[in-house]
Order: structure tokens, then C-alpha cells, then sequence
């Protein structure tokens, strides 16, 4: 076989030809799964992060803030303000809306449990609602066909909105028996019901 070679250079040329590019081949199919696999690296990196942020921007825990001195009205037309709300137990503050889909939802799924939540852990529900004088009408026969028996605030100009630094609803606030907002937390998916009872629980443990 060697002396056929030697007395063939056409035929070793191309052999060792197609031995480099066989090589070339294997480098580049190296070099593909290389980069593949820190691509996928990266993506699954980038992912995690998107996701931790996202997880991170709905769920944030207070560090014991005060309610600001703000004024909100009642169904019946009267003032009042939202540092005066009395409770010996928790309080939940609820941003919602009636055009708001998701927060009519949430609310009305606390609803169904709301009485078990009282006796167990003391705790009182005020829904404040941002709908504006053009749909603040809507606010009372919601609220009574719904039959909630949380307290009811109007935010019709949003000075209580902007001073709690609500951007979207829903917006919910867990408060301690000082009045310090503990928790918060923004959107509503079935089954978040389930993750503020559990803050609620925290706080008469």
C-alpha cells in the first residue's frame, strides 16, 4: 500500500486532501455544538433572570411603610381618610376597578372564603376602587349584587393610587395591626388568594 501511494502522488494528494477536510469537517461540527450548547446556556440563564424579575416585580415585601394621610370617600359621599382605618387583626387594602377583570375575580373569589379568613385570623378587606366619575356610578350595584362584605372606598381623582405608588390593578396591600403595609403584591392569577392568606397567617402567628 505504501509503495502504491508513493508511485500514485495524484491519488496520496487527494488522500490527505480529503483527510484535512475530513478533519475541518469534525472541527466545525465540534465548534457547532460548542456554541450551540452555550447558547442554550445563556438563553436558560437569561430566562431564569426574566423570570426571577418578573417574579420579583408582582411580589414585593415592604419594608413596614406607613399609610400616607390621604383622603378617599366613601359609597355615601362622605371623606375619609385612609390613615384612620381601625382593626385589632390584619388589614388588606385592595386597588380594583369595575371595568377590571382580573380584580372583580380575585375579590369575588376572597369573597367565598372571606368569613372563614375573619374568624381565624381577625382580618378586614377595604376595596378602594380608582374607577373615575365616568364609571364610578358603576361601583355600588356591583358591590351589592355581589354581595361583599368588605369596606368600600372611591379614588376617583387617584390621590390615593399615586400616593401608594400604584401603577395597575389589581394592587394589593397587607397592613399589621399598626397599620405598617407589610406586603404587596400586583395582577391576580387564580390561586394568589391562597398565597395572601398565607402572609395574613404570618402576621397572627
Amino acid at each position: 500500500m505504501v509503495i502504491f501511494l508513493i508511485k500514485n502522488p495524484d491519488f496520496n494528494q487527494g488522500f490527505l486532501l480529503k483527510n484535512q477536510e475530513n478533519k475541518i469537517l469534525r472541527l466545525r461540527n465540534y465548534q457547532y455544538i460548542c456554541n450551540n450548547y452555550l447558547k442554550n446556556y445563556k438563553m436558560k440563564n437569561i430566562l431564569h433572570l426574566i423570570l426571577s424579575l418578573i417574579i420579583f416585580s408582582n411580589i414585593t415585601i415592604a419594608q413596614n411603610k406607613e399609610l400616607p394621610s390621604t383622603k378617599v370617600t366613601t359609597l355615601d359621599g362622605k371623606p375619609f381618610n385612609i390613615q384612620d382605618i381601625e382593626n385589632k387583626g390584619p388589614i388588606i387594602i385592595n386597588f380594583w376597578a369595575t371595568w377590571c377583570k382580573p380584580c372583580k375575580k380575585e375579590l369575588n373569589n376572597i369573597a367565598e372564603v372571606y368569613e372563614d379568613w375573619q374568624e381565624e385570623t381577625g382580618v378586614k378587606l377595604i376595596a378602594v376602587s380608582i374607577d373615575d366619575t365616568r364609571s364610578m356610578s358603576k361601583v355600588a350595584p356591583y358591590v351589592n349584587s355581589s354581595g361583599w362584605e368588605y369596606e368600600i372606598y372611591l379614588d376617583p381623582n387617584g390621590d390615593l393610587k399615586r400616593a401608594m405608588g400604584v401603577s395597575t390593578v389589581p394592587h394589593t396591600f397587607v397592613l399589621n395591626n399598626k397599620n405598617e403595609i407589610v406586603w404587596q403584591h400586583r395582577g391576580y392569577v387564580d390561586g394568589d388568594e391562597y398565597d395572601l392568606y398565607t402572609e395574613i397567617e404570618r402576621l397572627v402567628k
